[in-house]
């Protein structure tokens, strides 16, 4: 006779972090999921080790606020621009974070939170968040393309995350793009081949056309695109190239990957109402595989959502150990009874 067992939601709570250049978020949940706090601090940490320390506060602080001791937290996700190398124990391609790419890095998370943690790449995350939570419920198989201060994209395939041969599936920012076009623009020539379509697409590449096109430089991204909701022509100009561009990725990755479904995601590919159109008819003259393409309803919490839900995977697994364990330990049986992420 097979026994299923269901975790008591209260056995154990989760963390989530989501680490961006701007913000960083965390949240507290338990065994069901259900957020039970959440906190969203600006990111002025100004070194790799300012930045742990004000995350694992963070973290320790929502623990504190939700009324949990830390010691019921089984398990950590935090999610992180680049990809975080299994052999190296290093995060690569996060230039947007200073230093984060460092050695001994991870050692140093686990220090500070003293639990179980994992480090996981932000777009995955936003992919599993939307899996989980949002437009791809619904779908096995889609993508979720992030534009905002980087640009990157998390593969959802059979319903599992793909992550490639080197964790590095989805990492759209280095795709070729205009080399020549683009380095004018940004003036950027030491790194000339590398993040070629993150140089063209990104937050920094719309402030660069909008003062191309006269608009003050002193706009924000969001400024220009709510300038655009208001009519003004030259914002205007800004979104239709920002979504011809895209529109030249997603051809590729529809040719490759033939996803149902394709979710905008970030500060810049939120903003759907204004890019949809220009993209949309821009992929109709590029090719005649056209995904369904929404933008993402989870808004800035995909990726805490996506950290929640990896998070509450691995739980799960622990504190199903933790039972068995204790119950070999009751028995007789020389078990270990430590409990469930304390480390």
């Amino acid at each position: 006779i097979a026994i299923l067992y269901e975790p008591n939601p209260d056995a154990g709570y989760v963390v989530g972090v989501d680490v961006g250049r701007g913000w960083v978020r965390s949240a507290v949940a338990n065994l069901a999921g259900h957020i039970i706090a959440r906190n969203d601090k600006p990111n002025d940490a100004q070194s790799a080790s300012g930045l742990v320390e004000l995350i694992s506060h963070l973290a320790r602080d929502v623990v504190a606020h939700a009324g949990l001791s830390w010691s019921q937290v089984v398990h950590a996700v935090i999610g992180t621009p680049g990809v975080f190398d299994e052999q190296s124990k290093r995060v690569l391609f996060s230039s947007n974070l200073p230093d984060w790419g460092r050695h001994g890095l991870l050692t140093e998370l686990r220090a500070a939170f003293g639990l179980s943690l994992s480090l996981e790449n932000d777009a995955n995350l936003a992919a599993l968040g939307e899996r989980s939570f949002g437009w791809g419920s619904s779908t096995s198989t889609f993508v979720y393309i992030t534009i905002g201060t980087g640009v990157g994209m998390g593969i959802v395939m059979n319903g599992a995350l793909y992550r490639g041969a080197r964790g590095a599936a989805g990492e759209i920012g280095f795709l070729p793009f205009g080399l020549d076009e683009v380095l004018e623009e940004s003036g950027k020539i030491s790194d000339t081949y590398l993040g070629m379509f993150e140089e063209a697409t990104s937050a920094e590449a719309i402030v660069r056309q909008a003062q191309k096109l006269g608009l003050p430089a002193s706009l924000s991204p969001r400024q220009i695109f709510d300038a655009a909701q208001q009519g003004d022509s030259k914002a205007l100009a800004v979104v239709e190239q920002e979504g011809y561009r895209l529109a030249l990725a997603i051809a590729v990755i529809t040719a490759v990957l033939d996803p149902a479904l394709i979710v905008l995601g970030g500060g810049i590919g939120q903003r759907g109402e204004l890019l949809l159109p220009p993209l949309e008819r821009r992929l109709q003259q590029l090719t005649p595989l056209r995904p369904r393409i929404v933008a993402s309803k989870l808004g800035d919490d995909s990726v805490l959502l996506g950290s929640i839900a990896t998070a509450l995977e691995v739980a799960h697994d622990l504190v199903f150990q933790y039972y068995v364990n204790s119950n070999n330990s009751n028995n007789g049986n020389s078990t270990s009874s430590m409990a469930p992420g304390q480390s």
